[in-house]
C-alpha cells in the first residue's frame, strides 16, 4: 500500500505497538516500521509487574503484543530503519532504508539502545565473551564465572537470568550499592553465586581469542577471571534519525503530558522520549496517549 497515510509510527515495541492497536481501532490509515518487534520487551527476563500477568518472560509478552496488533487493519513493515524524519508542508516524510512514506503525524516510538562501557577490551570482544543481552546469551555461559556490569534494575535482571546457568557471577556497580526494584535486589543478595563488588570501576576485558579476565578498581587495581562479561549500564534513546524535534542532552526527545512533541503533528512515546521511569507498562501507557493525541490532532485539521 502507498500513498498518504494518516499515522505513521516508527518502531514497534510496547509503546509503537499499543499506539498501533489505537490507531487501527480508531480507523486511521495507519503504517508502522520498525527492525524488530517487541524491542527491549523482548530481551527481558521474567516479567512480573506487567498488569494481568504474575509471570510471562519477555519474550512471550513480546510475541502476545505481536499477535494483538496483527490482528487489527494496520500496514507493518517489519525489519525496516527509519533513517530521517523532514516536514512538507502540511505533511511528513519518514524515510527507511528501505523507502519514503508519506504521513498526515507520526508518533516516534523508536525505544533506546544498550549503553556501551567504552573501555578497552569492549569492541574487541563483543560476540567472543562481551554481550548486552543476557536473554540472548545467557545459555553460552552454562557452568563459567562471568562478571555483570551494572547496578540498577537491568543488571539485576540479567543477575537473576544468569543464576541458574553460571557458576559464578560478579555483579560489578561503581555505585555505592544496587539501585531500582527491591523485591529484585533482595533476589540478588541471597543468591549463593553472586558476589557484588560496590564501588568498582570497570577498567578493561581482556582475553585471548575469547575473554578472560576483566580488571577492575576498588580499593587497589583487581583482576577478576571471567569467561563472559555482560554489559547493562542503561540505554540511549534511538532518536539520532530525527533532528527536527527538541531533545534534551540525553538525546531524549522532549514530550508534554499529550506526548506531543515541539513539532505539531509529530508524537513521541516509550524509552524514546524524557519520560521519567523506563518500564514496559509506562511505554504502552504512553503508546495509547500519543495515538489518541494523534487522533485528535488529525481530528482538528479536518475541520
Amino acid at each position: 500500500m502507498t500513498g498518504l497515510y494518516d499515522l505513521i509510527i516508527v518502531g514497534a515495541g510496547p509503546a509503537g505497538i499499543t499506539a498501533g492497536i489505537y490507531a487501527a481501532r480508531k480507523k486511521l490509515r495507519t503504517l508502522a516500521v520498525s527492525k524488530d518487534v517487541g524491542g527491549q520487551t523482548a530481551l527481558s527476563g521474567a516479567v512480573e509487574n506487567y498488569t494481568g500477568y504474575q509471570y510471562i518472560s519477555g519474550f512471550e509478552l513480546a510475541r502476545k503484543f505481536e499477535e494483538h496488533v496483527k490482528e487489527f487493519d494496520l500496514e507493518f513493515h517489519e525489519r525496516e530503519e527509519a533513517t530521517g524524519i523532514r516536514k512538507n508542508d502540511d505533511t511528513f516524510g519518514v524515510s527507511t532504508d528501505q523507502g519514503t512514506y508519506e504521513g498526515k503525524s507520526v508518533i516516534i516510538a523508536s525505544g533506546a539502545k544498550p549503553k556501551e562501557l567504552r573501555i578497552p577490551g569492549e569492541k574487541e570482544f563483543k560476540n567472543r565473551g562481551v554481550t548486552y543481552c543476557a536473554t540472548c546469551d545467557g545459555p553460552l555461559f552454562a557452568g563459567k564465572d562471568v562478571a555483570v556490569i551494572g547496578g540498577g534494575n537491568s543488571a539485576m535482571d540479567a543477575t537473576l537470568q544468569l543464576l541458574s546457568i553460571a557458576r559464578k557471577i560478579y555483579l560489578i556497580t561503581i555505585n555505592p550499592e544496587l539501585e531500582g526494584d527491591q523485591i529484585m535486589k533482595g533476589k540478588v543478595l541471597q543468591a549463593k553465586n553472586v558476589e557484588v563488588w560496590a564501588n568498582t570501576k570497570t577498567l578493561e576485558i581482556l582475553g585471548d581469542s575469547m575473554v578472560t579476565a576483566i580488571r577492575v578498581m576498588r580499593l587497589d587495581e583487581t583482576t577478576l577471571d571471567v569467561q563472559g562479561v555482560f554489559i547493562e549500564i542503561g540505554y540511549t534513546p534511538n532518536s539520532e534519525f530525527i533532528d527536527i524535534v527538541e531533545k534534551n542532552k540525553l538525546s531524549e526527545i522532549k514530550v508534554n503530558a499529550r506526548c506531543e512533541t515541539s513539532v505539531p503533528g509529530i508524537f513521541a512515546a516509550g524509552d524514546v522520549t524524557d519520560v521519567p521511569e523506563k518500564q514496559i507498562i509506562i511505554a504502552a501507557g504512553e503508546g495509547a496517549k500519543a495515538s489518541l493525541s494523534a487522533f485528535s490532532y488529525l481530528s482538528r485539521k479536518r475541520q
